[in-house]
């Protein structure tokens, strides 16, 4: 044990006076979460959503009937109670909600005017906002259907509610997604380069002919990085509390917990990147390059993952930060429990576990 601690604290020093690593494990964290611009707004279709019809006359049929035509929805319809449609949007099953009032027709007819509620989900406010303005733009569309045939001044009223961000903040979406590209890149970049920059430096033949293990080799390399990227995360999370006034709606102990899961899973995505290059460019470029695109495609951060095609969600499933960027979610962000992110969170240790093997099956006691 004593000879792994030395090792380590030999880790800290490398990293602590070399101050392009500094720069990047803290620099590009802050840089990015505090000027990182708001994630991209896209065409959604087919998003899922549920109507719950308590009017069930002409009007409200023929208006979901339109709704269904329209290529941006798969609609559900069930009678669901407000609490059970709160549910659904906790579990993130739909993203939103429209309900009609039991006199909808009755109102429309005879006071020229009704109402019915839209619910979203507003922990996305792009998609939340794209929905609202889709769904009201086919009852616009069927109101003037309706003035048109009966020359009468009829004003179908949508009321609009965003669930769990009413503000509509950008920062609701982009600094999840940040935590989890930042994380990501940082961690695996850092621990890409370690195990090679071993290898050109010609150390790597001491720590073979040494007594220590290989998990003892690589846990040695990965914990300076899983301790640092643990105060990178807090950095993150104190700049989204008080200088993006987002506050922590879930437990903080489990949403550290997780990230310190998914912290891990990128050390050794790292690790395993390095034990297969030869130099530390192509590690960097490795890890950059690999991990940026799938992480900014893949996660759900920028692009909606159910618009793209089946290959890609399938695909989508191997990308680490997809499943953390849920979790962030439902934790920071709607305030849910364990409960509600178990199966992310396996599937995430899952992963971790599978990558921690085939670094140690990949790791060469022999140098060629």
């Amino acid at each position: 044990m004593k000879q792994f601690l030395i090792f380590v604290l030999k880790e800290f020093y490398h990293v602590l006076r070399d101050k392009k690593t500094l720069f990047i494990l803290f620099g590009m964290p802050i840089a990015q979460i505090t000027l990182f611009g708001f994630a991209l707004t896209n065409e959604l279709k087919n998003s899922k959503i549920i109507v719950v019809d308590n009017a069930k006359d002409i009007s409200s049929q023929a208006l979901i009937t339109k709704l269904e035509a329209s290529r941006y929805f798969e609609i559900e319809k069930v009678p669901l109670s407000h609490k059970e449609i709160l549910e659904q949007f906790r579990y993130g099953e739909i993203k939103a909600a429209i309900l009609f009032p039991s006199n909808f027709n009755n109102d429309l007819m005879h006071n020229n005017k009704a109402q019915m509620q839209i619910l979203t989900d507003a922990s996305d406010p792009n998609t939340a906002t794209t929905i609202t303005n889709y769904a009201t733009s086919v009852i616009m569309d069927y109101q003037k259907e309706i003035n048109n045939v009966n020359m009468a001044p009829y004003q179908i009223i949508p009321v609009t509610r965003m669930l769990y961000n009413p503000q509509m903040k950008g920062v609701h979406n982009f600094v999840p997604g940040v935590m989890a590209m930042v994380l990501m890149l940082i961690c695996v970049m850092m621990t890409a380069i370690s195990i090679v920059k071993e290898k050109e430096l010609g150390t790597m033949e001491i720590l073979l002919v040494s007594p220590f293990k290989p998990i003892l080799v690589i846990l040695a390399k990965a914990v300076p990085y899983f301790i640092l990227s643990l105060i990178n995360l807090g950095t993150i999370l104190l700049l989204s509390v008080y200088a993006m006034d987002l506050p922590i709606k879930g437990s903080l102990l489990l949403l550290i917990a997780e990230s310190a899961l998914f912290i891990i899973c990128c050390l050794v995505l790292g690790i395993l990147i390095s034990i297969n290059t030869a130099s530390q460019q192509v590690a960097m470029l490795v890890s950059l390059v690999g991990m940026l695109m799938p992480t900014m495609i893949f996660s759900g951060y920028m692009f909606p993952i159910e618009n793209m095609p089946k290959v890609l969600q399938v695909v989508s499933n191997a990308i680490p930060s997809k499943w953390y960027y849920i979790i962030v979610k439902n934790i920071m962000i709607k305030g849910l429990g364990f409960a509600s992110v178990w199966k992310e969170t396996l599937i995430l240790a899952g992963i971790t576990v599978f990558l921690l093997l085939v670094s140690l099956f990949k790791f060469k006691v022999r140098l060629e």
